[in-house]
């Protein structure tokens, strides 16, 4: 496919996604305002969730923030008994934040509320459709993964 003869297609292609983006966002901040943490927060927590204990380096590579950043808003998620530094037994000089029950547990609630507002959303899709737009975008996202 050519972009110059798409022109008009991309540009709704990235208009819809930004729609898309802004109205996922806003209604995850709705489904956080149940829960003590901020949405820098979740996004810690959902990478940790995902990948399992990381340095705080690699926590803030994943969420776009600045080291001191990461370690003000891991300092905080600890207070609230939702992750923990560890030691790496390998190497004593290395600390890792490891996932707490409560913060598993948030994640999956929180995680678990999105679904089930995609899934109200989804409804008037057929299976078929449902199914065509997962795999477009797990496409799309193993497209973006590469560029």
């Amino acid at each position: 496919m050519s972009i110059d003869k798409n022109d008009g297609m991309v540009v709704g292609v990235e208009k819809s996604l930004r729609h898309i983006e802004a109205i996922i966002k806003q209604k995850g901040r709705e489904i956080l305002g149940d829960y003590a943490i901020t949405p820098p927060q979740f996004i810690a927590l959902q990478w940790l969730f995902e990948l399992g204990d990381m340095t705080i380096g690699d926590l803030s590579n994943r969420i776009f923030l600045a080291c001191s950043t990461t370690t003000d808003l891991v300092d905080r998620m600890e207070k609230n008994k939702l992750v923990v530094r560890v030691k790496d037994p390998k190497d004593r000089r290395v600390v890792r934040i490891h996932l707490l029950p409560e913060g598993e547990r948030v994640i999956e609630e929180v995680i678990k509320k999105r679904q089930h507002y995609l899934e109200g959303v989804l409804g008037n899709f057929s299976e078929n459709e449902i199914a065509f737009l997962q795999s477009t975008l797990k496409k799309l996202h193993d497209e973006m993964k590469e560029k």
